[in-house]
């Protein structure tokens, strides 16, 4: 099928409950969106919501709650895919307490958290947090790590977080230059290094879908890293 990423059988990285972030705004939006990643071949989706302290203060009990609503809706509409919720975790300070408190995690699967960091500075604490995180049994999953772009002046910083034993999330929009040519040339740099364990939409909004939808180039990407058999999404 042309335009298909149908090999990748399952995104593990979306915004797509309707009013809890700043994914879609309303169910209709996000039916939408989910039948658009059922047209390019997904079979199943782990939505993602952002939990952070000062944005979007969301619980597991909000985001499971707003996944059955989604379910629901799915049903009614006859979309045949496959609907769960994780979450998107920012490092930030409220992350630190309720991993010291042991609060649990949404994961995307098994013991796999997302988390992302800030846009503007690396968390200073960061390989600390990994390994408490990993202490309490979890598998850290790093979210875009192409699009933290003060690690462009010091990509060592990729390799002490591979050995810290962090896993990587690349976003596929990030190939075609969506974010910007730097956000490009690290997705490149991440992917010659073959520091890349899933692949995502990251799934905000209708402009997302229509850039999935019209690269070819992206879809000969993604073949190739699929033949790789490094990434992991399949497996989901």
């Amino acid at each position: 099928m042309s335009g298909s990423l149908a090999g990748l059988v399952c995104d593990i990285h979306s915004h797509l409950i309707p009013g809890i972030d700043d994914g879609s705004p309303d169910m209709d939006t996000s039916i939408r969106l989910i039948r658009g990643l059922a047209d390019l071949g997904y079979k199943k989706i782990v939505t993602t919501p952002h939990i952070n302290a000062d944005m979007f203060p969301n619980t597991p009990d909000t985001i499971l709650a707003g996944r059955a609503a989604v379910e629901t809706a799915l049903k009614e509409q006859q979309i045949d895919i496959s609907f769960h919720a994780a979450a998107e975790y920012l490092l930030d300070d409220g992350f630190a307490r309720s991993l010291a408190e042991g609060a649990p995690f949404l994961t995307l699967k098994d013991n796999l958290v997302l988390v992302e960091l800030s846009f503007a500075v690396p968390a200073i604490n960061l390989k600390e947090i990994l390994f408490q995180l990993q202490l309490k049994g979890y598998q850290p999953v790093l979210a875009h790590p192409e699009r933290y772009l003060y690690f462009a002046a010091n990509k060592g910083w990729y390799d002490q977080i591979r050995e810290a034993g962090c896993l990587f999330q690349l976003n596929l929009l990030s190939f075609i230059g969506y974010y910007g040519k730097d956000a490009r040339l690290l997705a490149e740099y991440l992917l010659k290094k073959r520091y890349f364990d899933f692949l995502g939409s990251d799934l905000h909004h209708p402009r997302h879908l229509d850039a999935l939808h019209s690269s070819e180039h992206l879809f000969r990407i993604v073949d190739r890293m699929l033949e790789t058999g490094l990434l992991q999404n399949p497996r989901l």
